[in-house]
C-alpha cells in the first residue's frame, strides 16, 4: 500500500526534539501540511516546456527527424531508469517486510530501536521512489507525445542513420555562422573540420552508396535459396 508522505513526516516529529530547538520544532509541526504540499508538487525532471526549448533546441536538432530521434534517446533513457528504480523498489519492499518481522521478534531494546529507525527510513524511501516513478512515467509519456508530433512520415523512423547526414550538416552550418574572431582556434578547427567532412560526404554520395550496398546485402541474405 502506498504511504502518504504526510504520515511519514508526522511520524518523524517526536524524533526531531533532540535535533531542533523547541521554537523550530513548533514551526515544523505547524508547517506539516505545507511541507507535504511542497514535497508533492516540487519539480522532478523536465517539463514539456523545457523539453521543447532546451533539449530539442532548433540549432542542435534542426530537422523533425533529428528531434524525433532525440526523443527516442530520451524515452529509452527514462525507461532504463524506471526499470532500475523498479528493482530498487522491490529490494526496499523486501527490506521493509524483513524489518517489520525483526521488530516483532526482537527483545533487545537497542536493536529494536535501530530496526525501527531503519524501517522509518525505508518507508520514506518508498514514498520517494513512488514519486520518482510517477515522474519517470510522466516523461516517458511526454516523449511518446513528442515522437508522434515530429514523426510526419517524411523520414525513416526505423534507421537513425538515414537522417543524420542532413541534420548534422544543418547543425554544423549553423555553428559555423556563430564563429567570430574571438572563437577559440580549437573550436573553429573542430566546427569547420566536421562541416567540411559532411559537405564532402554529401557531394561524393559515399554514404548513399554504402547504404545501398548494405540494403542489397540484407536482401541477399534474406533471400530464399533456389531449389
Amino acid at each position: 500500500m502506498k504511504k502518504d508522505v504526510r504520515e511519514v513526516i508526522q511520524g518523524e516529529e517526536p524524533h526531531l526534539n533532540n535535533l531542533l530547538t523547541q521554537e523550530d520544532l513548533s514551526s515544523f509541526k505547524g508547517m506539516v501540511d505545507e511541507l507535504r504540499d511542497t514535497w508533492t508538487k516540487k519539480q522532478m525532471f523536465r517539463t514539456e516546456t523545457e523539453a521543447r526549448f532546451s533539449v530539442l533546441q532548433d540549432n542542435r536538432y534542426p530537422t523533425k527527424a533529428a528531434k524525433y530521434w532525440q526523443c527516442v534517446r530520451e524515452q529509452s533513457s527514462y525507461l532504463d531508469n524506471l526499470m532500475h528504480l523498479s528493482f530498487d523498489y522491490r529490494r526496499n519492499e523486501a527490506k521493509i517486510k524483513w524489518l517489520e518481522k525483526k521488530i516483532e521478534k526482537e527483545e533487545d531494546e537497542y536493536k529494536a530501536t535501530k530496526y525501527k529507525i531503519d524501517l522509518d527510513e525505508a518507508r520514506f524511501g518508498k514514498a520517494s521512489m513512488e514519486k520518482v516513478a510517477r515522474h519517470r512515467m510522466r516523461e516517458i509519456k511526454m516523449w511518446s507525445k513528442l515522437k508522434k508530433e515530429f514523426n510526419d512520415g517524411s523520414f525513416n523512423d526505423k534507421d537513425v542513420n538515414q537522417h543524420q547526414l542532413e541534420s548534422y550538416h544543418r547543425m554544423y552550418a549553423g555553428k559555423a555562422k556563430t564563429i567570430t574572431k574571438n572563437t577559440p582556434e580549437s573550436e573553429v578547427f573542430n566546427i569547420i573540420g566536421q562541416l567540411q567532412s559532411l559537405e564532402r560526404i554529401k557531394a561524393s554520395g559515399e554514404l548513399e552508396n554504402n547504404t545501398e550496398k548494405k540494403e542489397q546485402l540484407t536482401n541477399d541474405l534474406g533471400a530464399k535459396p533456389k531449389l
